[in-house]
C-alpha cells in the first residue's frame, strides 16, 4: 500500500511539472473590463509587456537573462508548493496526525508563497531598471505574468469561500 501512495505521489508531481513546462505555450486571456494592455488607472492608452517594447540588443540579452533566472527559481517554488500541499492534505485526512503538525505544514506554505512573492517583485524591479524612461512609460508590468494581475486585485483575506444564506 504505501508504494502505491509514493507512485502516485511522483506521478503528481510529474504531471504538476510537465503542466509548469507548457503553461508558457498556452495563451492568454485579457483583462475585458479595459481590454487588453489599457491603463484605466492612468488613461494613457495601451501598454506593453517588456519584450513588446522597442529593446537595444543589450536590453533584450539582459531581460533574457531575468526571465531565464527567474523561471528557473520560480519552477522550483511552485514544484516545492506542491509537494508541501499534497503532504497538507495527507495530514489533513489522517486522524492520527496532531494538529500542531498541520499547523506547521500550512505554516511552511504561507513561508513558500511569500518566498513565490518576493521573486516576482524583485523580477519586476530587475526588469524596470532594465527599461529606459520612455520605455517605462509604456510598460505594463500586470502584463508580465497573470498572477500579478490577480496579486493586484486582491483586497481582503484570503479563506475559505462562503455561501450567501437566503
Amino acid at each position: 500500500m504505501p508504494k502505491i501512495k509514493l507512485v502516485i505521489i511522483i506521478l503528481l508531481v510529474c504531471s504538476f511539472l510537465a503542466i509548469l513546462i507548457a503553461t508558457p505555450s498556452i495563451a492568454q486571456g485579457s483583462d475585458l473590463r479595459h481590454g487588453p494592455g489599457m491603463r484605466p488607472w492612468k488613461g494613457e492608452g495601451p501598454c506593453r509587456r517588456a519584450f513588446e517594447l522597442n529593446l537595444s540588443q543589450e536590453q533584450r540579452k539582459g531581460l533574457d537573462l531575468i526571465q531565464q533566472t527567474y523561471f528557473q527559481d520560480a519552477q522550483l517554488i511552485r514544484a516545492q508548493l506542491f509537494t508541501k500541499r499534497l503532504e497538507l492534505r495527507e495530514l489533513l485526512v489522517n486522524p492520527a496526525v496532531k494538529i500542531d503538525d498541520i499547523r506547521t505544514k500550512y505554516l511552511e506554505i504561507i513561508e513558500l508563497q511569500s518566498k513565490q512573492e518576493e521573486r516576482n517583485i524583485e523580477y519586476l524591479i530587475k526588469v524596470r531598471n532594465l527599461l529606459t524612461q520612455e520605455q517605462l512609460q509604456r510598460w505594463c508590468p500586470e502584463r508580465e505574468y497573470p498572477l500579478f494581475r490577480q496579486m493586484m486585485r486582491e483586497t481582503g483575506p484570503k479563506g475559505p469561500k462562503r455561501f450567501k444564506e437566503d
